[in-house]
């Protein structure tokens, strides 16, 4: 993982972030995602942000966890369409710019730390990218996670190899072109959740297993996380899969449906 410098993610600490939260607590590192009237879409911005924060987890050998979660009713609605559309949100963010393209499950397969998301939003389309990319789901029950990119004239490309680690490929595949959203016993039943909490028991789910988990020695999870990446590498995948993306964005079917996304009419596919 070698997006920034040693020296810029030492100093972590003295930069501003603007789309997400961190912190740092008994060898448990928290990423909060924090876009909430945006509902947590993955802007450029914030993605570069979860990349700084994942190579400091990465170098610092007090974190022994990371859980993800997020403020607002959304935990993510995937990519934001429009950043993709060039339309980029001003921010003041003094994080710096990674130095290469990133891609999204890849920071997960290379954190070699436990991860654990504690989903209690809604979840959409490239936000499957951080719940496939952690060892452990925690949901709460009513939630809706969706892939609608064909709807927009997109594919989940990254989001179907990521999935396909988790659950079966005709699943998989069923789900991404059709479109359509899965209810939270389902996605338990294929694996994709771990365990179903109600509001209250959210939280006692995910202490446990952050206590049972860095309670264990680091550097034996270290080198069998390393082990299971290096045995089920994705990586070239991943690059081919975000090439296939931009080929997609510059379709015209692509160009079609994010602009009825916007206007809210059903897309004229051509």
């Amino acid at each position: 993982m070698n997006y920034f410098n040693e020296k810029d993610i030492q100093n972590i600490k003295s930069y501003k972030f603007d789309f997400i939260e961190l912190d740092e607590t008994d060898f448990v590192f928290s990423v909060t995602l924090n876009r909430p009237k945006k509902k947590n879409a993955l802007h450029p911005q914030m993605i570069n942000e979860i990349a700084f924060a994942f190579q400091y987890a990465f170098y610092n050998d007090n974190i022994r966890a990371v859980l993800l979660k997020s403020n607002g009713d959304v935990f993510c609605s995937g990519l934001d369409l429009k950043a993709l559309n060039g339309d980029i949100e001003k921010n003041n963010s003094t994080v710096p710019k990674a130095n290469s393209k990133i891609l999204i499950g890849e920071l997960f397969n290379k954190l070699y730390k436990p991860k654990i998301c504690q989903l209690e939003g809604d979840v959409y389309a490239g936000g499957f990218l951080i719940i496939a990319g952690c060892n452990y789901v925690v949901s709460k029950d009513g939630i809706k996670l969706g892939l609608p990119e064909v709807k927009r004239g997109i594919f989940p490309m990254q989001v179907m190899e990521s999935l396909s680690k988790v659950i079966s490929v005709r699943n998989v595949v069923d789900w991404c072109i059709r479109g359509y959203n899965l209810d939270v016993k389902t996605a338990h039943q294929w694996g994709l959740i771990s365990v179903i909490a109600n509001s209250i028991e959210i939280r006692s789910v995910v202490s446990k297993w952050l206590d049972d988990v860095t309670s264990n020695s680091p550097n034996a999870i270290k080198y069998g996380l390393k082990a299971i990446d290096k045995i089920i590498s994705s990586e070239s995948n991943h690059k081919y899969l975000s090439d296939m993306l931009d080929l997609v964005l510059n379709s015209d079917d692509a160009k079609e449906g994010i602009s009825a996304f916007k206007e809210k009419r059903k897309p004229n596919w051509k």
